[in-house]
């Protein structure tokens, strides 16, 4: 099996960590099979945050008696020490543990440093000297928030999308990370299920041996792909470069990462799905995009407002309104091409 050791955290797993994103959406005797499964098939990484819904208690009822076989990273959106603290006291409630190995800030607007201000540092502090963590890290979707986390020395590891639709200023990061000998752990490794080919996204991971990817799991059959790449890792060969290769000529350049940040819309258009609709008729079963309720919002994308609000919330600084007026006329004409099909 693959490793990664993230950084001065001596902290080492397998090539595969398990993102506890997608458990909130299934029944809790579900996902204590699926993490117990994980664990049993060489998973020791997992990661959830206060904002899943229940995803921690889920991970709770898994491991509570097999603490010290796993090691739990969570997070909090949290803007104020006293906030960050109740976060944390509920997610250890929740985790049913004394104390979790990564407690990371979620995806800040800036990064906090001690002597700001904010206490936010000073807070993550206390919680390490209180043996109620064990390292600091941060998650961002902000070039400039994350560089500065890696400057300052101060964070144990960063968290951040990483798939192999990078631009140069993703793998600038990897990079930096590992000169500071600084955890990188790769989110969004399946471009938010935009990419569809996992042995693929596994082999490009597979490159950098600083990467944890972290792998949103939801079904058994996930599950067991990722476990058959421990054993028998994908070959990163001609004709996988090919496959590669093509999606990014498909789908490099003003991509949605479909993270969210920008919602709520003002008039309910769902921006993190409309804004990637041309992504998605390429690389998903294209019918389900047919139906009313889809119709309806792309539709929503008529009353935009152009009041820039997801404009200014974008990490990834993209034209927003551009994006869904184009997405909208792709869209438009697919269902003037499938109208037989449509609802």
């Amino acid at each position: 099996m693959n490793t990664v050791t993230l950084g001065r955290t001596g902290i080492t797993s397998g090539k595969n960590a398990f993102g506890a994103i997608p458990i909130q959406r299934i029944p809790a005797d579900d996902a204590v099979y699926l993490l117990r499964k994980a664990l049993e098939g060489g998973i020791t990484f997992f990661d959830s945050a206060r904002a899943y819904n229940d995803s921690e208690e889920k991970l709770g009822l898994a491991f509570s008696d097999r603490r010290r076989e796993v090691c739990l990273a969570t997070k909090s959106t949290a803007s104020s020490p006293d906030v960050l603290r109740r976060d944390l006291e509920t997610s250890l409630r929740l985790l049913k543990t004394d104390h979790v190995d990564l407690y990371q800030f979620h995806n800040p607007g800036q990064c906090y440093l001690p002597g700001d201000g904010t206490g936010m540092y000073e807070a993550m502090q206390d919680f390490r000297r209180e043996g109620k963590i064990r390292f600091i890290g941060m998650t961002n979707h902000r070039h400039v928030v994350a560089h500065a986390a890696i400057a300052s020395g101060l964070y144990d590891t960063l968290q951040f999308p990483f798939s192999y639709l990078y631009i140069d200023r993703d793998l600038d990061l990897v990079e930096k990370c590992r000169a500071a000998n600084i955890g990188f752990i790769a989110m969004k490794g399946l471009a938010g299920g935009v990419l569809n080919n996992a042995a693929a996204c596994y082999a490009f991971m597979n490159q950098f041996d600083n990467v944890l990817p972290i792998w949103g799991i939801q079904r058994e059959c996930e599950l067991n792909e990722f476990l058959s790449f421990s054993k028998n890792p994908p070959v990163m060969d001609e004709a996988m470069r090919a496959v590669i290769e093509a999606d990014r000529k498909a789908l490099y350049g003003e991509f949605c990462h479909g993270c969210g940040y920008c919602m709520p819309c003002p008039v309910g258009i769902e921006i993190n799905n409309c804004a990637r609709m041309s992504v998605m008729l390429k690389k998903l079963p294209y019918r389900q995009f047919l139906s009313k309720a889809w119709q309806e919002k792309m539709r929503k994308i008529e009353d935009c407002l152009h009041c820039n609000q997801c404009m200014g919330h974008c990490p990834y600084s993209l034209t927003t309104p551009d994006l869904l007026a184009s997405n909208y006329e792709t869209y438009k004409r697919f269902l003037a091409e499938h109208a037989d099909e449509a609802e």
